[in-house]
């Protein structure tokens, strides 16, 4: 069964660059069945210009919304979304026009995955792809590693794509959590599928067009006091989606049993996972005997099973 995919592009003040996106959306050679864009309030003109220049076109549905922020504006998207699969969309990136065509061969042959994401290519003053690796990678089930490491099995918006009840259920946070969330929402995307139990793979597509334009950079350097701050509300974050899908450290004794998920994992991973081990409950040598057993065991070459 083919997948239908919804995109949904998020702008706030990007007039100079949200016709690229559309058109982007819109060029895909697998052209999705919605095509989402949410204007969170711009203050530059966008509204009028979106209404301009998409108010008459059927394949793009416009929603003009106060603003609320990027959670908002997801949760606004989703909510209009009627497909398998959302794909994200920053409104000053761009997709190349085979990229829903890639993501697509996934879903389709794959129904137990729930979260592809991809590489990226940063252009705009420099040219650059950052990924995983050059090949595609089944990371299986990440919520220990997760939990434990909090580490990120992702990549930036334009890059991801998911199940769309597994999306509305990650956006879906209490208020008080929501605010802090305001903006970098895209958090609540990777960190939840993953603690929710989201099967994750890793494709890379070199389809991803990241634009580098002042300080939007995620990888630059933002402080020592603001990276404290973000790993606090990272870890509260976290915390939530463990406590809705009871994921918590004691979980970490059965590190081994998600490590066998992954059909082919990568030495880094081998890495991440006999780490957790040796944080697990029990004696120094259960502790080590986990973790031996995930760095020395035998590399699973065959396909993982629909």
């Amino acid at each position: 069964m083919s997948t239908t995919f919804a995109v949904i592009i998020t702008n706030y003040n990007y007039k100079a660059f949200v016709a690229e996106a559309i058109e982007s959306a819109l060029g895909q050679t697998r052209p999705p069945a919605q095509i989402i864009v949410v204007d969170d309030g711009s203050k530059d003109g966008s509204q009028d210009f979106l209404r301009e220049r998409y108010g008459d076109n059927p394949r793009v549905t416009l929603l003009m919304c106060e603003n609320g922020g990027q959670l908002v504006a997801f949760q606004r998207g989703l909510a209009a979304a009627d497909a398998d699969v959302v794909c994200f969309l920053d409104a000053d990136d761009r997709w190349q026009a085979d990229y829903l065509q890639k993501v697509g061969k996934i879903f389709d042959a794959r129904p137990d995955v729930d979260f592809v994401f991809s590489d990226i290519v940063r252009f705009g003053g420099e040219d650059k792809r950052i990924g995983d690796a050059s090949h595609e990678i089944d990371y299986g089930y990440t919520a220990i590693a997760t939990y434990a490491l909090a580490h990120w099995y992702g990549g930036p918006t334009s890059a991801l794509s998911v199940r769309t009840t597994m999306a509305k259920e990650c956006v879906d946070l209490p208020p008080a959590l929501a605010k802090r969330w305001r903006l970098c929402a895209d958090a609540a995307l990777v960190y939840g599928a993953s603690i929710l139990g989201g099967r994750k793979i890793f494709l890379p597509t070199n389809a991803v067009m990241y634009r580098v334009h002042g300080n939007n950079g995620w990888w630059s350097n933002r402080g020592q006091v603001a990276s404290y701050k973000n790993r606090i509300r990272t870890r509260e974050l976290i915390n939530h989606f463990g406590q809705i899908a009871g994921v918590c450290m004691a979980s970490t004794e059965s590190v081994k049993f998600e490590f066998r998920t992954k059909p082919n994992p990568t030495r880094q991973e081998r890495r991440r996972y006999a780490s957790i081990a040796m944080m697990s409950p029990g004696s120094l040598w259960k502790r080590i005997e986990r973790a031996a057993g995930i760095k020395f065991k035998k590399i699973n070459t065959k396909k993982a099973p629909d």
